[in-house]
């Protein structure tokens, strides 16, 4: 894909942590580190990939960009703008801005609701518009995402999964969003449904310059959508790298082992599996050093007792293992 560059970044994260602390007498002082440190950018008109195992962190990230659950520490920059400093109307502006795009398209839209009252809820809430321009906004989004306007008077268990998914892109969409984080947006469809959403998102991208965090876990939907491509593991960014070279090449073990696991499109192509040992360490009790060293299988001593900084191998390519210590862009 091809995307708008400029120099300040629309949404930038530093340090981002988020622990949940265990309750119970036993675990009094135990938290989970489900986001232990994350620092990406994204620039206007972008897609930023976001993926890793399930449990990484990805999703949490997503929902603490958004205040949906509070951040333990770290900044969120949005516009220029401290996310995490913003109150009362300054927060509520924010948040026309920025929206989300859930994984479940069922459990995420209210069957009590018609299909017209759950995207035009976004307008009721911040007082934008009369019913007839909200019902009018409601019908123009439905078209834009590929749906009839007549569709508004009918309930979610009356559509498809595609269907349904689609009327959660229009909730997304409209109050006319800067920015979108896609929640696994794909992954609950049909594969020959999976296409039509993702040319949807991208269609919708060029015709109003959104930007997306497009978090997901299947590699190969995230190379079809993604200009540039975080790795999470066990909380931590590990790998970052604009798409065509994330795939050409891979610098971090565990990257390499995701993208081995790719299926072939092509019958009769064969590629190494790399496959890993062991279990992903609990977010409960990290393991010390790099949280990959239990799994990796170029282990050395150091990297059982020291974190890995983050380096650049070059332009927009960064990764976090100490077996490129020597090497810099």
């Amino acid at each position: 894909m091809t995307s708008t560059r400029v120099t300040e970044p629309l949404l930038q994260v530093r340090n981002l942590v988020k622990h949940f602390p265990v309750r119970g007498s036993r675990f009094r002082r135990s938290v989970v580190r489900a986001v232990d440190g994350v620092s990406f950018h994204i620039r206007r008109g972008e897609t930023f990939g976001l993926v890793g195992e399930s449990g990484c962190g990805k999703t949490t990230t997503g929902r603490v960009i958004l205040r949906l659950i509070p951040a333990t520490g770290g900044h969120v920059r949005f516009a220029g703008q401290d996310v995490f400093e913003l109150r009362g109307r300054a927060l509520a502006t924010w948040r026309r801005q920025a929206q989300i795009i859930f994984q479940d398209p069922y459990g995420s839209l209210n069957p009590r609701l018609t299909v017209g009252a759950s995207i035009a809820e976004g307008l009721v809430v911040h007082g934008l518009g009369t019913r007839r321009e909200r019902e009018t906004r409601v019908h123009e989004t439905l078209t834009a995402v590929g749906l009839r306007p007549e569709y508004a008077r009918r309930y979610p268990h009356e559509f498809s999964g595609g269907q349904r998914q689609r009327i959660g892109i229009a909730r997304a969409l409209i109050l006319q969003p800067q920015l979108i984080i896609c929640d696994e947006p794909v992954s609950a469809l049909d594969v020959s449904v999976q296409a039509q959403v993702l040319n949807l998102l991208r269609d919708l991208q060029a015709a109003h310059g959104l930007t997306y965090l497009f978090i997901a876990h299947n590699l190969a939907v995230v190379r079809y959508i993604a200009d540039r491509i975080g790795v999470m593991y066990l909380g931590k960014l590990v790998e970052t790298a604009p798409g065509d070279e994330l795939y050409r090449q891979p610098r971090h073990p565990y990257t390499q082992a995701l993208l081995s696991a790719i299926p072939q499109p092509r019958p009769g192509q064969r590629q190494e599996r790399i496959v890993l040992g062991g279990d992903v360490p609990s977010p409960l009790n990290p393991p010390t050093g790099c949280p990959f060293h239990p799994r990796c299988a170029h282990l050395m001593d150091v990297c059982k007792q020291v974190m890995p900084p983050t380096r650049e191998l070059g332009p927009g390519h960064t990764v976090a293992c100490h077996l490129y210590e020597d090497e810099t862009c």
